[in-house]
């Protein structure tokens, strides 16, 4: 699958109809907010969040009106343009999420929505995961989903994050947690950082 910058590239008004769409969503009275419930469900009050992938801010956005604090990361300048105009509640900044340091930790929840990891390039899924699982306090999670058929099979996916050192919590087939089987199209995967530094815990073993 192509990545985001490739599709940007082959059509520059890519980000602006991106944009304008969701916007089109809203007039037209569709819910655009289940993944943002979801994650307010999960989350104590004023958690610190990271929104991933953030785009337009519609998920970050809907958080921080509701007293959390977010940050929001996304690679197109244009959308997080938006999202600094329709949610200054929030602080949102332009990065690649596989090649540029996110500049915040103790994160309690990190959520990651509307298809991000499957436009990731594949030499840069590892530094994302890497770069989002640094960003999370002991015991923080991380809530993504995308879609069959994006280029990284789940199995695949899920096996990465438990090598950067993710724990797996929960699956789900959507956002409002139906069941995950194996010919769910879509998965919704609820991921821990251990509660405890488990390489800290085994230096100090070898030590005593």
């Amino acid at each position: 699958m192509a990545t985001w910058k490739e599709i940007v590239a082959a059509n520059p008004d890519h980000s602006e109809n991106y944009a304008q769409r969701w916007r089109n969503f809203v007039q037209q009275g569709k819910d655009i907010d289940g993944e943002a419930r979801l994650i307010d469900a999960l989350s104590a009050r004023h958690s610190r969040i990271l929104d991933a992938g953030c785009g337009t801010g519609r998920l970050g956005g809907y958080l921080a009106k509701r007293g959390h604090i977010v940050f929001g990361v996304d690679i197109d300048p244009v959308l997080i343009g938006y999202a600094k105009q329709d949610f200054p509640e929030a602080t949102w900044v332009v990065g690649d999420l596989s090649a540029d340091p996110i500049e915040v930790r103790d994160i309690d929840i990190a959520v990651s929505a509307g298809n991000v990891m499957g436009f990731l390039a594949v030499d840069g899924r590892r530094p994302a995961l890497e770069n989002i699982f640094r960003t999370l306090r002991p015991g923080g999670r991380f809530v993504v989903g995308f879609g069959r058929g994006r280029g990284w099979e789940f199995d695949d996916f899920l096996t990465m994050c438990h090598e950067v050192g993710f724990q797996p919590q929960h699956q789900f087939a959507s956002w409002d947690l139906e069941p995950f089987t194996e010919q769910s199209g879509f998965l919704v995967a609820v991921l821990q950082k251990p509660k405890v530094d488990e390489q800290a815990v085994r230096s100090l073993t070898n030590l005593l």
